[in-house]
């Protein structure tokens, strides 16, 4: 692709990025066959190639509109395209950039600066987020059916082991997680246990810096990264083995860190270590003697949910669903397995429409094989799946807990 970049962007490092990434797409069309909201809607506009051609649009000066950013907006991240296409066109980050600019070139109505201004003061903050959910779950029978179904039942986690081992690992507790699933990193606690492995909390650490990121909130996102690599840096000093991520949208953001804080001289060689030290729960389990949990899963049957988060953004497809396999679990058959369940982050609240649509042919395909149980390996899929199912919907690792 050819492209002419507006001179008023000649000194900026994102659009110098973004115009790499421009150049490296040769609008072959294969991401249009594995885009969800394109297989929804049906527009060029809102397929990857031709979200595409309104970023190279913005990017050589052409007039950033209302409907430029609804396009990008629809957009759900998933990373899909970036699994079929044939060149390597990082997508992703160039939507992301996309994104950046359109905010400041077609800025948004008050009301929804208001209410993405509340969501990331909200959202991001485990003691906010904690008082929005008891304060919901208060008014809980007088809300609307689906914000009612979107709101989780309030959850105990069982004990974490006390004993202490020689190998070590940390684990990000992030924001949400910890309030609507809290078993989930207590479970991975006691499987790594049964395993030799200690799997401890940085006191300190807090949200990854997702939603920040990809609100187009970049700066609060780069001071979240600092903070968690402050929070974690004494316990890399002390040996740690790796960084344990459960949720696997939070692990994509970390594994990006050394990338976002690479200009960042106090920061740069930090965040790079802490990228390579992170790793998602399946990525340790899949090097470990499972022997000890080969029969837990006899009899009983998974629908397994393959993250985007993990399946496009980490390519570790396949990952989980051998070592559930390996447990004893009869897989069953998911169609379309490498299409979004439509949760993406903040897209539930944002594009409630969409993300319903999808939702509902995520949930037939899981359902069809009629599994006991529907497992995922991010909270976000988890609580969007449970918020449309009757079938319970865990996290993986409390498979083998």
């Amino acid at each position: 692709m050819q492209t002419s970049i507006d001179p008023e962007f000649k000194h900026n490092e994102e659009v110098a990025e973004a115009d790499d990434i421009l150049r490296s797409c040769v609008h072959c069309g294969f991401c249009t066959a594995t885009c969800p909201t394109y297989q929804i809607l049906g527009s060029e506009l809102d397929s990857p190639r031709g979200r595409i051609y309104l970023i190279k649009d913005l990017l050589e000066g052409k007039q950033a509109t209302d409907k430029t950013r609804l396009h990008l907006d629809r957009c759900l991240t998933c990373r899909s395209c970036e699994t079929t296409c044939p060149s390597g066109v990082r997508y992703g980050r160039l939507v992301e950039i996309g994104r950046n600019i359109i905010e400041k070139k077609a800025p948004r109505s008050f009301a929804h600066k208001m209410l993405r201004k509340v969501m990331l003061e909200v959202l991001p903050s485990r003691q906010r987020l904690g008082l929005a959910l008891k304060a919901g779950r208060l008014v809980k029978p007088f809300l609307p059916t689906q914000l009612k179904n979107k709101l989780p039942e309030k959850k105990q986690a069982q004990p974490w082991p006390i004993s202490q081992h020689q190998r070590r690992m940390l684990v990000l507790e992030g924001c949400v997680q910890p309030l609507t699933a809290p078993n989930t990193n207590a479970a991975a606690a006691r499987v790594l246990d049964k395993l030799g492995i200690s799997l401890i909390s940085a006191e300190k650490a807090g949200c990854c810096g997702a939603i920040n990121q990809h609100m187009s909130d970049a700066e609060t996102a780069k001071q979240r990264m600092r903070n968690n690599i402050d929070a974690w840096w004494p316990y890399i000093e002390d040996g740690i083995e790796a960084i344990v991520m459960t949720a696997s949208g939070c692990g994509l953001m970390v594994k990006e860190y050394g990338q976002e804080l690479k200009n960042d001289p106090a920061y740069a060689d930090k965040a790079t270590r802490i990228s390579s030290l992170s790793k998602d729960l399946s990525e340790i389990l899949r090097d470990e003697d499972l022997i000890q949990f080969a029969t837990i899963g006899k009899g009983s049957k998974v629908a397994y949910q393959s993250s985007c988060t993990l399946q496009h953004g980490q390519k570790l497809s396949g990952a989980v669903e051998t070592i559930l396999h390996n447990c004893g679990y009869t897989l069953t058959e998911v169609a379309d397995s490498h299409l979004c369940c439509g949760a993406a982050g903040t897209y539930t609240l944002l594009q409630p429409k969409l993300s319903q649509q999808l939702l509902h042919n995520k949930l037939a395909t899981l359902e069809s094989g009629q599994p006991d149980v529907i497992a995922s390996a991010n909270i976000g899929c988890q609580m969007h799946l449970q918020s449309g199912s009757k079938i319970p919907v865990k996290h993986w690792i409390e498979l083998l807990d």
